[in-house]
């Protein structure tokens, strides 16, 4: 049988080991929960980001649908141009409002 004897120098640099792994293990977790904490963001803005996503993708077939009887429209000259008009003014707003949203409270430094 093999003993091994360990010294008093051993020892205290073990635990120093041991001292500095738990600290930087400390750090580590410490500033992951910090970033964990920032990303997240509110509850409120989940929630509106992911109302507009799904506005957006039941807008973008409606959209299609709304130009192509636009179209069908025009060719059988059965159109009012203020229909054409407010078609596209609406698919501008639609499909523009998060950079009006961010134009207007750049305007009002909110």
């Amino acid at each position: 049988m093999i003993t091994i004897t360990r010294s008093a120098a051993d020892d205290a640099r073990a635990a120093r080991w041991v001292r500095a792994s738990s600290r930087m293990l400390a750090l580590l977790m410490l500033g992951t929960q910090v970033a964990l904490a920032q990303a997240q963001g509110s509850p409120f803005m989940t929630g509106a980001t992911s109302l507009q996503t799904n506005i957006l993708a039941w807008l973008t077939p409606i959209a299609v649908i709304l130009v192509m009887g636009l179209g069908a429209m025009a060719m059988a000259n059965r159109m009012s141009w203020g229909w054409c008009l407010a078609a596209i003014l609406g698919i501008a707003i639609a499909f523009g409002a998060p950079q009006i949203v961010t134009w207007v409270r750049g305007m009002f430094a909110v």
